[in-house]
């Protein structure tokens, strides 16, 4: 018999890969991080002895949810501008806010705030885009939870960086620090193509070529953008990305609700990916992406949340059903965008958009163990005819119970085991007061 690290008997095992598969009373040998066997649990406990056993008879398996798009620290601006359409919220509420506030300790607050509620629905891996990633970056690292680090890039002055160069420069360094962090990686982030100009966005390209770093940038948000570039540019600013030589394997393109077919035979053709992010581009009116369409046509579709800011959560299973069910009213189609596919642009279709394929976004043997758990004991779950369509139509993330990302657990039975939510609840409620009053 041999000794792993942990054994987790569940009910159900969702692996997303294969696809639309189930597994039964199964079980998931963890050892050094790592996923070791998938297999019965009746010939798991045979098998295996280990130092930690679960027992979760009435729970779904399944690899942590990739939060594949968000602002962690904006956590914090949860509501203070609601209703609002997306160049009023930012230009008149947003930026004036962050001017004022936007500091190394609200990074810090934000952020830790952001990975709390993330946990505790489910995401164990976000691809982040803020000032101060270094602090992000920290705090990911105390949490134990898997991001993506955005070295965030404007033309114009913030309280990170006065140029771009600045905003290269420091951002280079902190990808230095950050090869040493096996739970850590980076993304170029220029904001969009209205804040960040030709000569940048040329630096970018080349050095996400030499560094083989994706790109993460915020494309096509609204019409007005589309039409702002076409008035003073003559070009879409899809079309212009691909004259930069940036529309390529390496682009995470946010948003794109604005696409005609040039444009998404465009993104399929180069193999760039979309990071679609449905409640935030409702609640600002944004548009839709037509997101069956762009799978259909073959480009690699991932789910991110936006900021909490714009959305008002950051819960990728609530995420998950509106992209499901958008896309059906959208194509005009109801079995546009299954279950099953919604599950895979919260899963591995992340992971594809990050470069992690083969390190996360299934339960497969040698993968790292990022698994969540979803207890399905209420009345709510019942009857369960079909674990994948009750995951994405019929679940709260209030039903995560468990979380481990590269085998640690960081969530048991809904406490978070690395962070203080006590003290975290404090500081949170210290900036609400100060946001409120001096808003």
């Amino acid at each position: 018999m041999k000794t792993v690290d942990t054994l987790i008997h569940a009910r159900w095992i969702i692996p997303v890969e294969p696809e639309s598969v189930v597994y039964p009373h199964h079980s998931l040998a963890i050892h050094n991080g790592r996923i070791i066997d998938i297999l019965p649990t009746e010939q798991a406990q045979q098998n295996y002895q280990a130092t930690n056993e679960e027992h979760l008879p009435k729970h779904i398996l399944l690899p942590g949810l990739i939060n594949c798009h968000t602002h962690a620290a904006m956590s914090l601006l949860r509501g203070v501008a609601d209703d609002l359409p997306l160049m009023d919220w930012l230009q008149n509420h947003i930026w004036p806010l962050e001017q004022q506030w936007v500091s190394e300790s609200f990074v810090k607050d934000g952020t830790d705030l952001a990975i709390a509620e993330m946990l505790r629905s489910g995401t164990t891996c976000f691809n982040d885009m803020y000032f101060f990633p270094n602090i992000t970056a920290k705090q990911a690292v105390q949490a134990g939870i898997r991001a993506s680090i955005g070295l965030v890039v404007f033309d114009f002055p913030t309280v990170w960086a006065q140029n771009s160069d600045e905003y290269l420069e420091k951002g280079l360094a902190l990808y230095d620090q950050l090869r040493g962090q096996p739970l850590l990686t980076a993304t170029f982030s220029p904001h969009a193509p209205y804040t960040v100009s030709d000569q940048p966005l040329e630096k970018i390209r080349t050095l996400a070529d030499e560094l083989e770093l994706p790109v993460h940038i915020h494309v096509h948000e609204t019409r007005h953008e589309v039409e702002q570039a076409l008035l003073e540019q003559g070009q879409r600013p899809l079309q212009r990305l691909h004259k930069l030589g940036l529309v390529n394997p390496s682009l995470l393109a946010v948003h794109m609700t604005q696409l005609d077919a040039d444009d998404i035979a465009l993104m399929a053709e180069a193999g760039a990916h979309i990071v679609h992010c449905p409640e935030s581009n409702l609640k600002l009116a944004s548009g839709f992406c037509p997101i069956a369409q762009c799978i259909a046509a073959g480009v690699n579709v991932a789910l991110g949340t936006d900021g909490a800011a714009s959305n008002n959560d950051l819960d990728m299973l609530g995420e998950m059903r509106t992209a499901a069910l958008l896309a059906k009213a959208v194509a005009d189609n109801a079995s546009a965008v299954p279950a099953m596919t919604a599950l895979r642009m919260a899963t591995i279709n992340g992971a594809k958009a990050l470069g992690l394929e083969n390190e996360i976004g299934s339960l497969t043997i040698g993968k790292a163990a990022d698994v969540i758990a979803i207890d399905c004991s209420d009345l709510e779950s019942q009857p369960l005819f079909n674990p994948i369509s009750q995951l994405v139509y019929a679940t709260d993330r209030k039903q995560v119970s468990d979380v481990w990302v590269a085998g640690k657990r960081l969530l048991k039975a809904r406490q978070l085991t690395t962070i203080n939510r006590d003290e975290l609840l404090e500081k949170v409620a210290s900036w609400q007061q100060r946001l409120a009053s001096h808003g």
